[in-house]
Formats: C-alpha cells, structure tokens, sequence
C-alpha cells in the first residue's frame, strides 16, 4: 500500500490510461479525485471503482483542462471531499489536429496546445499553492515520445510534450526547497483511442512512417497500460523522495530505481532533454 493516505487528482482518468492510473491508486491505498471532460464516462468510470473501492475514496467532476475556471472547481472539490492533496497526475492530453502545418485548422491547433501544455502548467501551479503550504507534493506529467522525437504531421502534439518537458525540469528546480518532486513519464507505444485516430488519419496525413508504426502497434499490441500506471505510482509515493526534475521511460528505464542509481541521477543530466552537440558524436569540431 504504496500510497496509503495520500489523496491524488488525475486528469483525464474517465478512460484509457488514466482510468487504469486511478485504478493503480486505489488499490494502492489512495484516495481519488478524477476528472474528464466527457461527463457521461466520468460517472461510469466513477461507478466502477466506488463498486470496487467505495464511494467514500472515489470523487469525480467534469473538467476542461484548458479552462481556468473548470480547474479551480476541480482543486476546490478535491479537498473540499478529502480535506488533502499529495498527488497531481497531469494525464489529460490530445494529439490535436494531423496534417502538414499550414493546412491544419489553425483554432484546434491552439486548443491542443490550450490543453496539452497550458492546462497541465495550470493545474501544476495550482497543485504547487497547496504542496508549498505542507512542505511536500508529488506532480507526474505525461509526456512520451512526442518529447524527444520530431513527429511530422501532429506538431501540436509534439510541441506541446517536447514543452512539458521543459517545463517539469524547471518547476522541479524552483519547488526543491519545499520537498517537491515533479517528474514526467514516457509511458511507451499504448493502444488507446489515440493511436486509431492516428491510424484512422492515413498516411497523407500523419506521414507514411508513422502511420505504418501505429498499424504494427495495432497488430502486435503496445506497451500494457498498467506499466506506466506503476511508473506514475512510483513517482507519486515516498519510495521516490528527492528524484525530481527528469523524464522517466515505463518500458525501457530501471526503475524503481536503486539508491546509488538515484544519486547517480541527481548528480547528473541523465534522463533530462539537452542539446546534442559535435563531440557527443565522435565529432572534433564545435566547442559546445
């Protein structure tokens, strides 16, 4: 029971991963607030893990990420219910619109980076005025491999992940003197309703790679959904106190990590997004 007494928002938790985050949780000893924009999922999702948790640990309200209004309701409901917040999971997230840049509509490519990085760095400067008040908090971000791949054909999508990034490693130097650790995770290649909107898409669209890999995820199966749901329980319990500030892969990184490995991580850039430069290649040329 990893998280025994810790209460957790989840964003974007009335389906995919984030249900199965929320699920993790409770069994997991956590108490949880979800939050979604489809109010009808919300309540399903709801429903099944009252069954199997009860009422009392499982709270639940609609919410847009990307409006300023729809989160201050869910942060006030929150601790309204359970009096607490330890845990932040910023799930919610969108591929947006998929073609070439000039093409795209160019509003739900604002919305997409609306939802996908200013309504993450909104709920995270929320969770941040309450985990400063007790000295303590965990914030896991989602990113994955938007973040250190260029993916032609959803660039809202990309930026906006290559830009949470950034932003993780930034918040977790500014809220380190209040125990706070603040982290991202890579979850792997998921099978959600994501990747059919990418395979729906078609090649012209999202590209003839891309789209070739989403059909062999499609055959072959992706990443189990639980994996990066552990990673996130990790991250929100004491087990990872004082790792913070990195990008953390499910699939591929050593995780939980050994305490020698943690000291080797704070000690270093690893598992952060820096500039490759000449030498980093065998190259001579270039300084830095």
């Amino acid at each position: 029971m990893k998280l025994d007494g810790r209460t957790a928002i989840i964003t974007g938790a009335s389906q995919g991963l984030g249900a199965v985050i929320a699920d993790h949780f409770l069994a997991e000893g956590a108490n949880v607030m979800l939050c979604g924009r489809d109010a009808e999922a919300l309540a399903a999702q709801q429903g099944r893990l009252a069954a199997a948790y009860g009422t009392d640990r499982v709270g639940a309200k609609p919410a847009d990420v990307s409006s300023k209004a729809d989160v201050d309701a869910l942060f006030d409901e929150a601790l309204c219910r359970f009096g607490r917040l330890d845990i932040l999971v910023n799930n919610a997230g969108v591929y947006g619109p998929m073609g070439p840049i000039e093409d795209v509509d160019w509003d739900e490519w604002v919305q997409a980076i609306a939802i996908n990085l200013t309504g993450t760095v909104y709920c995270a400067r929320r969770a941040v005025t309450v985990f400063k008040a007790q000295r303590y908090g965990k914030i896991v971000m989602l990113s994955g491999g938007g973040a250190t791949n260029p993916l032609p054909g959803i660039s809202a999508y990309a930026a906006s992940k290559a830009a949470i990034v950034r932003f993780t490693e930034t918040l977790a130097l500014e809220t380190r003197e209040w125990n706070i650790d603040v982290n991202a995770i890579a979850p792997g290649a998921l099978m959600t309703r994501l990747t059919d909107q990418l395979i729906e898409a078609g090649p012209d669209r999202v590209g003839a790679s891309l789209h070739a890999r989403m059909v062999k995820l499609k055959q072959e199966g992706g990443t189990p959904l639980s994996l990066g749901a552990a990673l996130c329980g990790y991250l929100a319990s004491a087990e990872s106190d004082g790792l913070t500030g990195r990008l953390i892969a499910a699939p591929w990184d050593p995780w939980p990590f050994s305490e020698q490995h943690r000291l080797d991580v704070a000690d270093s850039d690893i598992y952060t997004l820096r500039r490759i430069v000449p030498k980093d290649r065998g190259r001579t040329w270039g300084d830095r």
